[in-house]
């Protein structure tokens, strides 16, 4: 299946496209076409599917997930969709490949689009200090909007203090600041220098960009994300709790008992509030939309041809132990040619990848969140390991395109962070 082309709302001058966002909401529209890469339209051969789903099971078993939606994108050999499992242990219903999902830290990537587009519109600048459009927080003195896109800001991560409480009140309704507030209260980094994995800092860049935007974050997703990519099916919720969509992946995740998890009685959190991710990992969307998002946004084909700065020109190193070709910047992972993101959210972990130059595509959700973010991430790499080396169909050529990893190191690391040791199954 294609990734089509899409139009784009945008504004026709810095300073009316300023006034307008504040006054009315509103912008004049341009033309702007998104052209992807031809995208051969027939199925990937019979071997690579069953290696690709035969490592998405893999994942499921090891993770207690009942289902998942995988898709590859290989533009000169071929597709592969899938919706593998059950919604839940009790409910039988197989999982689909247009059922939506929450799309976790995939979010963080909409939201410095969002920035950016906002910053080419002149309604901000990316070097804008955060306490100039956010305040109340003065640990900030220093950072800029950008540095909250990039991961430099220096800010800690609330995670760890209100995991407990996203899945034991998945209902309750927070406020940006008053979240971001736990990362932010952390000793914080020095700010600028290298990449740090803070929530709290794409929180707080979803606020600063409503206030100096005059529009809430929802709004300006659809305006910039989702209304020109013609993603139907991908928002920012509103913050009452729901779930992702009217016909969504059952979301679960695991109770922990004494010696481990019990993989056979997963816990449906499938309806959440929002705002526990809000603009860092709140989003929601399908797997079509996700492919179409993540290859477009690893092109910048939301921005004008020849737009500066390049939105991922300066990564950094992902941590200090981390491969060289494991960097992040702009609201993304760069793993070696990839561009994209991978995380954790209540009830999903969530994965997407592209190839800026071939248009070469993976995304993939688990319905079970326990094992956490980094199975997101092996995963989107096993798949894009396996797919790359998909032959190239009658009359296509294979570019030159390699992988800095193979297939079996992220298979074998899913193996090592499993928490059951059999797949989950209906008695």
């Amino acid at each position: 299946m294609h990734l089509l082309s899409p139009r784009r709302w945008r504004a026709v001058a810095a300073g009316a496209a300023a006034l307008a966002l504040v006054l009315t909401g509103c912008s004049s529209e341009e033309s702007f076409s998104y052209t992807p890469p031809e995208q051969v339209d027939q199925a990937l051969p019979e071997e690579t599917a069953a290696q690709l789903q035969a490592a998405v099971e893999h994942a499921m078993a090891n993770t207690g997930a009942t289902g998942a939606i995988a898709a590859v994108w290989v533009p000169w050999s071929g597709t592969w969709v899938s919706g593998l499992g059950t919604q839940s242990v009790e409910d039988q219903t197989a999982v689909t490949t247009d059922m939506s999902f929450r799309v976790a830290d995939v979010t963080r990537l909409m939201t410095c689009d969002v920035l950016y587009a906002l910053a080419d519109d002149g309604v901000v600048e990316l070097d804008d200090p955060v306490t100039e459009h956010a305040s109340g927080v003065a640990q900030m003195d220093g950072v800029t909007l950008l540095d909250l896109c990039n991961g430099t800001s220096g800010a800690g991560s609330s995670e760890a203090s209100v995991k407990s409480a996203w899945l034991n009140t998945p209902e309750r309704v927070w406020a940006p600041l008053e979240l971001a507030s736990f990362g932010l209260g952390k000793t914080p980094a020095e700010p600028g220098t290298t990449y740090h994995d803070s929530d709290a800092g794409y929180l707080l860049l979803g606020l600063a960009l409503e206030r100096a935007s005059g529009m809430s974050a929802s709004d300006l997703i659809d305006r910039y994300i989702s209304n020109p990519l013609d993603l139907e099916n991908t928002s920012l919720p509103g913050p009452s709790a729901a779930e992702p969509g009217d016909d969504p992946l059952n979301g679960n995740y695991l109770k922990r008992t004494e010696g481990g998890y019990d993989c056979t009685a997963p816990v449906d959190i499938t309806k959440l509030s929002s705002s526990t991710g809000f603009t860092d990992s709140g989003a929601v969307s399908t797997i079509q939309d996700l492919g179409r998002f993540v290859q477009a946004s690893a092109r910048q084909a939301l921005r004008e041809e020849g737009a500066e700065p390049d939105q991922f020109g300066a990564p950094l190193p992902r941590s200090a132990t981390s491969a060289s070709w494991y960097q992040a910047t702009g609201g993304a992972y760069q793993v070696g040619p990839l561009i994209g993101q991978h995380g954790w959210t209540p009830g999903y972990v969530t994965g997407a990848y592209s190839d800026p130059e071939t248009g070469f595509t993976v995304a993939v959700v688990l319905n079970n969140s326990t094992a956490g973010s980094g199975v997101a991430a092996y995963l989107a790499w096993e798949l894009a390991a396996i797919a790359s080396k998909a032959p190239a169909a009658d009359g296509q050529t294979a570019p030159e395109f390699g992988l800095p990893f193979t297939a079996e190191q992220y298979h074998e690391k899913i193996s090592a962070l499993s928490i059951c040791a059999t797949p989950p199954a209906a008695e």
